[in-house]
């Protein structure tokens, strides 16, 4: 079977292009980052004035949106709060946590065969800490340059956001296109704001267990490892992982006497991502997303390694927006297609749909009435 060089060509050029986006996407990060953060947060406070004016009809449409904004900037002052008032502990124990955190070094070397065990202040003569203090420092300034950024966009995405309607019809004149661009910006809307309402609400659902966990074992900074388990969570496979590790091994620190407290809260840990993660997720999500786990895996690789930290938090929305996008075209459809879970990105059941019968021959062929014979006679 011979490829048609049109196909060949055709595929070549996606692949180009692809590539030339990921370059793209790459190099000008520290502008493109702060600005999708800002987008996500539009659109999740959009969602949440939405939410309040069609569970509460007889509130104000004009006053949803300042409603909104209030609410969100008193959540991030309160999540701020949390990390001020208890890094700041954090930091303090962690200088007493240092006598406690050799002995247990000391166990766990023993338990492998090793018999001078090294102490916490080599391993971070080894690691040399004066190399890295400027690397922290400079993305601590980073930081605060991008949350700076992310605020401004937010502020003029939110500004502007009225005169949308009126540049999608400047865009698309004819009614049919701009319901086609419409329905596009529906889908893509309407997944990403699931998604991040799923996500938001399985984190708080892991946080308080988890908090409430912590407590009963008497886990120091308690509210603080909620937090970070909280915001974890909306980082893909790898948020659970963090999620589970981090404060077992702050309770070996705690109480170097017994590995009981650690284990336990180890296993509790692990009940809890997994009955979250396996049977309350998949119910609440459904088909909602339509993707694939091994896209999931491989998008949070792939924007992690272009983005860092903030392209594994926006993954999945970003890639759920990819697929919507790519499926609108002929040309890169079978890449949405490939994405997909069910082979159907678009949800228009097109690919889903079986092949109609074809008509039989008999069916095709004309039916031909038996001629009649006239008979003729002739006048007289």
């Amino acid at each position: 079977m011979t490829i048609s060089p049109s196909i060949t060509g055709r595929t070549a050029l996606v692949f180009l292009a692809v590539i030339a986006g990921a370059a793209s996407l790459y190099w000008m990060r520290g502008i493109l980052t702060p600005l999708a953060l800002a987008v996500f947060l539009a659109m999740m406070i959009d969602s949440f004035a939405r939410v309040l004016t069609q569970r509460v009809p007889a509130y104000p449409k004009n006053l949803a949106l300042p409603t909104a904004l209030i609410l969100s900037i008193l959540v991030f002052g309160l999540a701020v709060w949390v990390v001020t008032a208890n890094g700041a502990g954090f930091v303090v124990q962690m200088r007493e946590y240092a006598p406690r955190l050799n002995g247990v070094i000391a166990k766990l070397t023993s338990l492998v065969g090793i018999k001078v065990a090294p102490t916490i202040g080599e391993l971070i003569n080894q690691i040399n800490p004066s190399k890295y203090a400027g690397a922290a420092a400079q993305s601590l300034q980073n930081f605060a340059s991008s949350a700076i950024l992310v605020l401004i966009y937010l502020g003029f995405i939110i500004a502007s956001r009225r005169g949308f309607s009126r540049k999608i019809v400047a865009l698309y004149p004819h009614r049919a296109e701009r319901d086609g661009a419409m329905q596009l910006f529906q889908r893509i809307r309407n997944g990403v704001e699931q998604y991040l309402w799923i996500q938001t609400v399985t984190g708080l659902m892991i946080a308080v267990a988890a908090w409430a966990v912590m407590m009963l074992i008497g886990l120091d900074n308690a509210l603080f490892w909620a937090f970070l388990i909280f915001i974890a969570a909306y980082i893909p496979i790898l948020g659970g992982a963090v999620g589970c590790i981090l404060p077992p091994i702050f309770a070996l620190v705690q109480f170097p006497d017994t590995f009981l407290p650690a284990l336990l809260l180890f296993g509790a840990l692990e009940l809890i991502f997994f009955i979250v993660g396996n049977v309350i997720y998949p119910r609440m999500q459904g088909d909602s997303l339509n993707m694939d786990p091994t896209v999931v895996l491989l998008s949070l690789a792939v924007w992690g390694a272009l983005w860092g930290v903030t392209g594994m938090f926006l993954s999945t929305p970003l890639t759920v927006a990819a697929m919507l996008i790519l499926a609108q075209f002929q040309g890169t459809r079978w890449i949405a297609i490939l994405l997909s879970e069910d082979g159907d990105p678009s949800g228009d059941g097109l690919e889903r749909a079986p092949p109609a019968p074809k008509a039989s021959v008999a069916a095709k062929r004309p039916t031909q009435k038996p001629a009649t014979r006239q008979n003729t006679t002739k006048g007289s």
